[in-house]
């Protein structure tokens, strides 16, 4: 369902055409379907909106569990723009072959879709068409509206189900990507403001070293242990400075506001090079409201504990 969205905060930037992914997790969000919703051709075009000032908002896929981080989103936030994540989205992803009506799976000779999704589907495209040729677009709806606009008989999209059903196109075949717990991770970014922590909270950052010495990831990942806090990504990046120049792109759990994430915040600042914030954010997951409340729970217990402690003091 999600939080709800700022008040202040009345519009929404997303990638185009109708019948996106992100479209289909934007629509989980109650409080931001209401919203103005503004389509971007693409993802780098989203964040150029936002940080225009005009889009309050913006809505992308960061991740995806087989083909792992969607490499522009990352590298815009990480390089381009300085947008704060307020959200993240999880929703299942099934992708389906579709094509104009009365097309057979063997007059099939083309299959456009976006990279990621093409990618998800290698085995299958493999096995059932084995000669047709792959076409990139900006998006798997992108495919399908292409493919509707000019029908030939001979070109398949791989896009979700919503895109058939608003492109008036047939699925020749359902859920086709190679692995049946294909997840993708949505953000949603604003320019400024960093949500109150939840108890189940996502703490996001790019981490740029010094120098290229031995060690220096070695050194990083430290600061993590000696605190117990657990990184749930970890990914390098080439910061475009040069060969061999590489930037960590960090997601941990907790929140800025916790006072050991923000001592392992404060030490990699000022211990191993520039660190550019991301965002604390609410963690997404079918648990998140039973484990922010069992945290909360527990944060309680451990005041009233460190409470009793304290009025025993003397003097």
């Amino acid at each position: 369902m999600g939080d709800l969205a700022p008040p202040e905060h009345s519009s929404l930037a997303y990638l185009g055409p109708t019948g996106t992914f992100t479209e289909q997790a934007l629509y989980t969000q109650d409080d931001l379907t209401a919203l103005d919703l503004r389509l971007a051709p693409s993802i780098p075009d989203v964040f150029r909106q936002v940080v225009a000032g005009e889009a309050d908002l913006g809505f992308a896929a960061i991740e995806n569990s087989i083909e792992g981080s969607v490499n522009v989103t990352q590298d815009t936030l990480a390089f381009e723009v300085d947008l704060l994540v307020q959200r993240e989205v999880v929703i299942s992803i099934e992708l389906n072959l579709m094509v104009a009506p009365g097309t057979a799976l063997a007059d099939v000779e083309r299959v456009c879709s976006y990279p990621h999704a093409i990618a998800q589907c290698r085995g299958w495209l493999g096995e059932h068409l084995p000669d047709a040729e792959v076409q990139a677009t900006n998006s798997t709806a992108d495919a399908a509206r292409q493919l509707a606009e000019a029908p030939d008989g001979h070109t398949a999209a791989i896009a979700p189900g919503r895109a058939a059903t608003a492109y008036g196109l047939d699925v020749l075949a359902a859920d086709i990507e190679d692995h049946p717990e294909n997840q993708t991770r949505f953000v949603l970014v604003a320019v400024d403001g960093i949500p109150a922590p939840t108890g189940h909270d996502k703490t996001s950052l790019v981490v740029f070293q010094r120098a290229d010495r031995p060690g220096s990831l070695l050194g990083i990942l430290q600061e993590f242990a000696a605190r117990s806090i657990n990184l749930t990504r970890l990914e390098s990046r080439p910061t475009k400075q040069g060969l061999g120049d590489y930037c960590f792109l960090m997601d941990l759990e907790g929140h800025v506001a916790d006072e050991l994430v923000a001592d392992c915040l404060r030490n990699l600042h000022m211990k191993h090079g520039d660190v550019k914030f991301l965002g604390s954010y609410p963690a997404a997951g079918s648990n998140g409201a039973e484990a922010r409340s069992e945290a909360s729970a527990a944060s309680r217990s451990a005041d009233e504990w460190l409470a009793d402690l304290r009025s025993r003091i003397q003097g």
